[in-house]
């Protein structure tokens, strides 16, 4: 630690503000907010080393820092979004998202228009927008319906001098540039299509009949015709989605989030007036260790830039893992200018909601992990050269084997065999295994030698084809005792590796040291799958066995 960087530490305030750590070449490095800006950043240095080895390697290039005071913490909050948007610093976590999500944008102008928009920039584009979309195939439905039934001007200049366009003739056009409505009114479907975007249908069916009584007092019979229409198209649209309480003030947004291989996906549920209107997923590449501060990224970043249409209460029992509730809340009073509440999710009805949206997270990980091997699949000689040159592999991994044991207290011991082929399971190959050492006594190494070797006794056999490569689930404890038996077996021609779960490294037979895969990489995707699925097939025969056991 440089003396500028000491005497920087001595200064600091025991006051809300946000710090600003700098390398050696003056770079922004990280950003971050305190409560305490004093008791905050001293954390950082106070220890030799971190769990995350991320932050040791950040405060081995931390050369000097800045710090700025706020009032609040929910203004350190706000000033470290600010500080992180315009600095983007290597160490914290940023959204590498290629996609710009699109809004509905109802434009700024004396007769407005609904355009769709793939990016929210207030200087270029004046009005209000609706958003942030996840499916611009049903933002393009969508649209269409809302001229259909707001037929508000489409044209930004007029086609004709003296008559209106086709759109005018076709009822998608009410011609404000002929002068052949009122502001007023206009002002009014204007209105309308904003209570539809905003989720507020209930008020919106109430003004439209209104005006439809309005204009048949009045005996303005054609136009109360065409409301009627509108009205009869709005309602059926309305029955259509799924009605999720009979409470209509019931406005929420649900969010789940689910991790695994090293793929994140976010789900957010709109309810709007007890009623289920929007879905919207995003998927990231994620470590699992940065799952819950990339999460914490997201949903800063989703509300900051979310347009006009925030709900009173946001359920997700993910946000119980960020902590700060209260904090939040304020920070979404500030930027909505409305009380919107947090819930954990914890009461019937949050409990509910929360398995709805995680229903549909679980099959977006699913369907994200088979594109993952899909692709997996189409490149796996590259794949496989690459473990054969990591790993030192003696075989290229054409066929892989993973084995994994399964029991409770030593009780109903199972064990399994998945086989993988050039990079794709192959369930017709699967075997498992009653473990009978080890009956009553927990003992996985013991279970692990036992089938094993009954594995390996069935070398050149019909259906027992020679692996590659085996993958044992486990440390190197259990990789030593896979290789006693592989000895005493005088086994030759097939490479053996271990992967241990908590930090996904791999052992290698008679080597002290692990190797780490890349996080991000194809390869230790693959092996993960391939362990996990032998641990979904333990799990899953284990269970059958003891609820036979407990039927009988």
């Amino acid at each position: 630690m440089n003396e500028r960087l000491k005497e920087s530490l001595k200064m600091l305030p025991a006051l809300p503000g946000c710090y600003i750590y700098y390398n050696s070449d003056n770079e922004v490095i990280y950003v971050g907010k305190a409560k305490i800006l004093k008791r905050r950043v001293k954390s950082y240095f106070n220890r030799k080393h971190h769990d995350s080895v991320k932050v040791n390697i950040l405060v081995s290039q931390i050369d000097h820092l800045e710090f700025i005071i706020t009032n609040s913490e929910v203004e350190a909050l706000i000033l470290e979004s600010h500080l992180i948007k315009k600095h983007k610093p290597k160490y914290n976590i940023l959204l590498k998202d290629d996609k710009k999500y699109p809004y509905f944008l109802i434009t700024d102008e004396d007769f407005p228009r609904i355009q769709i928009v793939r990016k929210r920039n207030i200087n270029k584009l004046k009005g209000r927008y609706y958003g942030p979309y996840t499916n611009i195939g049903a933002m393009h439905s969508t649209l269409d319906f809302l001229k259909k039934i707001f037929p508000l001007r489409q044209c930004k200049t007029p086609r004709f001098k003296s008559r209106p366009c086709l759109y005018y003739s076709i009822g998608k056009c009410l011609a404000p540039c002929q002068n052949l409505v009122t502001s007023e009114e206009y002002k009014a479907v204007v209105h309308q299509a904003e209570l539809f975007l905003s989720g507020k249908q209930s008020e919106l069916l109430k003004q439209l009949m209104e005006q439809i009584k309005k204009y048949s007092d009045s005996e303005q019979f054609e136009k109360a015709a065409k409301l009627r229409d509108s009205y009869l198209d709005l309602q059926k649209t309305l029955e259509k989605q799924k009605v999720v309480y009979e409470n209509t003030k019931l406005n929420e947004d649900i969010i789940s989030i689910a991790h695994d291989n090293g793929i994140l996906v976010i789900v957010i549920m709109m309810i709007r007036e007890g009623r289920l209107i929007d879905k919207k997923d995003f998927t990231y590449e994620v470590e699992e260790n940065d799952k819950i501060e990339f999460f914490e990224t997201f949903f800063k970043e989703y509300y900051s830039t979310l347009a006009l249409s925030y709900p009173d209460r946001i359920v997700s029992d993910a946000l119980e893992s960020v902590g700060n509730k209260s904090l939040y809340e304020e920070w979404l009073k500030i930027i909505s200018y409305k009380n919107i509440k947090i819930s954990y999710g914890k009461s019937a009805q949050g409990k509910e909601l929360q398995k709805l949206a995680d229903k549909n997270t679980q099959v977006i990980l699913n369907n994200a992990k088979l594109s993952k091997m899909s692709k997996i699949n189409e490149d796996f000689n590259n794949i496989g050269s690459y473990l054969k040159e990591k790993l030192s592999l003696n075989n290229f991994p054409y066929r892989m084997e993973c084995y994994d044991i399964s029991h409770i207290q030593g009780t109903n011991t199972v064990a399994s065999m998945v086989t993988f082929i050039n990079g794709l399971s192959k369930k017709s190959e699967y075997k498992k295994f009653k473990i009978k050492s080890t009956e009553g006594k927990p003992d996985d190494f013991m279970s692990m030698k036992e089938v094993l070797t009954r594995r390996l006794s069935h070398l050149g056999e019909k259906g027992w084809d020679k692996p590659d490569l085996i993958i044992i689930d486990g440390g190197k404890g259990q990789l030593s005792s896979v290789m006693q038996i592989v000895k005493e077996m005088n086994i030759k021609g097939i490479d053996f590796v271990s992967l241990a779960k908590r930090e996904e490294e791999v052992f290698l037979p008679d080597k002290s040291e692990s190797i780490l895969l890349p996080r991000e990489s194809s390869a230790l995707f693959l092996i993960q799958r391939i362990r996990d699925e032998a641990h979904r097939f333990a799990i899953t025969y284990h269970r059958n066995l003891r609820s036979k056991k407990s039927i009988s």
